[in-house]
């Protein structure tokens, strides 16, 4: 092996435009793949699942549990390689989540759960819908629709227009739409006119059903022309409503209008979304795929609503954007290339103050960017997501322990040179052999020495589940980089050494230099000299840090501010939706007054 690696070394002492090509392939295609692969703030812990959404309007929980949950719940538990099953029933409205093994993807999950939900045999009025692919950090943009039109207007270019627009972008799940009012025709039924008439109510409800319909018929042709016949009853307005006959008393027709009121009016409401001063308006939620890139997706998002403001709603109607998950994303990404450009100045200060050559410095500092974007190239080719806690992991200590050896071999070997023939001669001479002598003495070590940190990280592989897909990124990002920074040793370095260290080499003291040198020395000594206290003094601080590591408090996921704060209030199930809207402007108006810094408030109320 030791022989092999030396080769390595030699093969790029002698092809040195080949390194410097490759490294600039490199350079090139981290960049690239830095841009194309997707950024997480965090990763997505959930496992594989399918979601079964039903909604039975006007019914109990207990009927709900009853009639909807359990004969889902019953016929999904066949499924194979399912881990776990989960429900909850509210009123008008069942959820049952099935739960699938790791290795499971979401289009065999989505499938299975479709072919068995449609031999469910469901009451009549309960709608079951499978809510589509995406992860619990899926929810990448909110917006508003601002408008002086009524709130069912507003509601109605949610649902009819909006909707289906940014559902058209690649790589949305879903849009889900959270307050406002969604427009119905509602029959007030007179109760004396339907006794006079000796009617009742499902005489009206029968009457309105029949009516509201569109029949297809046959074609009749003329001459060389064929017309096709059908019979348009789809209800449309008040006075569509109005002129339903009930039935017939005598020969007299009797109308809906005769014994109800037909009134344009809105759904039971369930929530209410508040923005600032504005109480009452109509959000949407937009819901990312899972595995797409979030940067991505809201570009093309905001495309779409720039197009839908400029082009397709009326004047008086505008989406505006509240929350942008770009702004978590690009904070990610800002803390993980701070920490980058802090690492490489403090790292090309700390090898400047030792060697005292810039160039030295210029090699060893390069070699963590490269690191990084060999990374990202692979976690490209993988594709897995980068994220903070991954990016994060990477230890320039660690990153640089090979590149460090050797640039400082080769400039003490060269210096040693220069000192003993002289700056002209060693112009003249060829350095190649002594460069392939300092490097190839000190590779080996090298690559055992790295290879033992990439096999360090194999037991993290074996993670599973939530602490699997936690880790697992953190394992491949620092395991590639840190593949990276050997291959970089062993071909970048010393062809770099190569190329820069042409003319001589001189090592230089400095007021840094002499004093480490100088109080290390006085410092081993002294601890020499003094063995048992030396130990005594180690032994009390290993004491008291592992008294402070039972004490000191631990984060399941390293603190990200991204300037939000999200505040619930739980209140009795029995408060009704005004008094919980009544208490929930009162919050805010208190926020907004007491703390003068905040950008806005939005709130939500109900589901």
């Amino acid at each position: 092996m030791q022989k092999f690696v030396q080769n390595i070394v030699t093969f790029s002492l002698r092809n040195t435009g080949f390194v410097l090509f490759a490294t600039i392939a490199l350079l090139v295609g981290g960049i690239y793949a830095l841009q194309k692969t997707p950024i997480e703030a965090f990763p997505d812990v959930t496992n594989t699942r399918a979601r079964i959404i039903t909604q039975w309007p006007g019914r109990s929980a207990e009927e709900m549990e009853k009639m909807v949950t359990l004969p889902i719940s019953k016929v999904m538990n066949s499924i194979p390689r399912k881990s776990n099953i989960r429900s909850i029933s509210l009123f008008g409205l069942s959820v049952v989540t099935v739960q699938f093994e790791d290795d499971v993807d979401d289009f065999y999950a989505q499938q299975y759960v479709a072919n068995k939900l449609s031999g469910v045999d469901l009451p009549e009025g309960a709608d079951a819908s499978i809510e589509p692919p995406s992860g619990a950090t899926g929810e990448i943009f909110r917006y508003i629709i601002k408008s002086d039109l009524p709130l069912r207007e507003v509601t109605s270019l949610q649902d009819w227009v909006i909707e289906r627009e940014l559902l058209s972008v690649p790589g949305v799940a879903d849009v889900v739409s959270f307050g406002g009012e969604e427009k119905i025709f509602e029959i007030r039924i007179n109760p004396t006119e339907l006794k006079n008439y000796g009617l009742t109510p499902l005489d009206v409800y029968d009457a309105v059903s029949k009516s509201n319909i569109n029949v297809g018929g046959d074609v009749i042709e003329q001459g060389d022309q064929a017309y096709v016949v059908r019979g348009v009853g789809l209800l449309e307005s008040i006075a569509d409503i109005e002129n339903i006959t009930i039935t017939l008393y005598g020969s007299t027709p009797i109308l809906v209008r005769n014994v109800a009121e037909v009134v344009m009016s809105h759904k039971p409401r369930l929530g209410q979304v508040g923005y600032n001063d504005q109480d009452d308006v109509v959000q949407g939620i937009v819901v990312m795929l899972r595995g797409e890139n979030p940067s991505a997706v809201i570009e093309s998002l905001k495309a779409k609503i720039e197009e839908l403001n400029t082009r397709t709603l009326p004047e008086n109607v505008k989406i505006q954007t509240i929350v942008d998950r770009t702004t978590l994303v690009d904070n990610t990404v800002h803390t993980v290339g701070k920490n980058i450009v802090e690492g490489v100045l403090l790292v090309s200060l700390i090898v400047f103050l030792f060697l005292y050559n810039w160039r030295s410095t210029l090699i060893v500092a390069s070699v963590i960017p490269l690191s990084f974007l060999f990374a990202i190239i692979m976690l490209k080719i993988q594709g897995l997501p980068a994220n903070l806690i991954s990016m994060g992991s990477l230890d320039f200590g660690l990153l640089l322990e090979g590149t460090l050896v050797i640039v400082e071999t080769v400039f003490v070997s060269l210096a040693a040179v220069s000192a003993r023939v002289g700056p002209e001669k060693f112009m003249r001479m060829s350095k190649l052999g002594i460069i392939k002598k300092s490097a190839g003495s000190v590779a080996s070590y090298i690559f055992y020495a790295l290879l033992i940190l990439i096999v360090a990280l194999l037991p993290i592989f074996s993670f599973q589940k939530v602490e699997g897909k936690m880790f697992t990124p953190l394992a491949f990002t620092l395991g590639y980089a840190l593949l990276g920074s050997l291959i970089l040793s062993l071909t970048y370095v010393p062809a770099m050494c190569k190329l820069l260290f042409k003319k001589p080499v001189v090592e230089r003291e400095n007021f840094v230099t002499r004093f480490f040198q100088k109080n290390i020395y006085r410092l081993f000594d002294f601890s020499f000299r003094h063995k048992r206290a030396t130990m005594g003094v180690f032994a009390a601080i290993l004491v008291i840090c592992v008294a402070r590591f039972m004490t000191y408090g631990s984060e399941f996921l390293p603190q990200l501010n991204e300037g939000a704060i999200y505040i619930r209030a739980t209140l009795p199930n029995s408060v009704n939706l005004e008094e919980s809207t009544k208490l929930t402007k009162e919050m805010k108006n208190l926020l907004r007054e007491k703390t003068p810094e905040i950008d806005f408030v939005l709130t939500q109320t109900g589901r």
